[in-house]
């Protein structure tokens, strides 16, 4: 049997080293690259060809959820795995919508993180217990008799915010990139779920991706 061809891509150098350690004493795995930051990460996996990447969330510098969408839209059979210290919903839920094939908290034990990938391997998706809970409860809080609303009834800024949302940036990360204050862009965002009838950035992200945004344009 072919082994499984994994990078890693986590900042954190101890992180690194730690899930190299796991996955060296794993036979059917092969750990084939490593980055510590998402841009040297969608690198590595062009270079490495992995069969599933370990992906840290959020970064000092960069996204790792943009690096998700970025590599699953070159390469649709590759699994990518999200680990991570964060459970907020805006995290989870992007990274759904990024085509992340798994979601689990870094907290998870050596055994379990080794069976979690041999099951991404073969196809499953998986999420965290912690983790599936909050999926539930964003499916339900998600309006079922929700009225669609024309996407014009935004303001072309508003609808660049909620671009932004669904690529999975936090309020500080949008504020920086379009050169705002996080109070201006707090406020685009409850005015954003206001007109569009939703309660939370989680169902904003779901909503841009049902409309058929164009994730890429900004």
């Amino acid at each position: 049997m072919d082994k499984i061809k994994i990078v890693i891509v986590d900042d954190h150098e101890m992180v690194r080293v730690g899930l190299g350690h796991i996955l060296r004493g794993e036979s059917m795995f092969e750990l084939v690259g490593q980055a510590d930051t998402p841009d040297k990460g969608v690198e590595a996996v062009k270079s490495a060809c992995p069969d599933v990447v370990l992906m840290d969330v959020r970064f000092p510098s960069g996204n790792g959820i943009e690096a998700c969408r970025e590599i699953k839209s070159a390469c649709p059979e590759l699994k990518v795995l999200m680990l991570t210290s964060y459970s907020d919903d805006d995290a989870i839920m992007s990274s759904i919508m990024a085509g992340a094939n798994g979601y689990l908290l870094k907290q998870i034990a050596g055994d379990e993180l080794i069976e979690s990938i041999k099951k991404v391997a073969q196809g499953q998706s998986l999420l965290a217990p912690e983790i599936t809970g909050k999926v539930m409860d964003l499916v339900k809080s998600y309006p079922k008799e929700r009225v669609d609303v024309e996407t014009n009834i935004l303001t072309p800024k508003e609808k660049h915010i909620l671009l932004l949302i669904a690529k999975g940036k936090t309020n500080n990360e949008i504020a920086q990139e379009l050169y705002l204050s996080p109070k201006t862009i707090k406020n685009y965002v409850s005015i954003i779920l206001s007109k569009l009838g939703l309660s939370n950035r989680a169902n904003a992200a779901a909503y841009a991706v049902e409309h058929r945004f164009d994730l890429k344009k900004y």
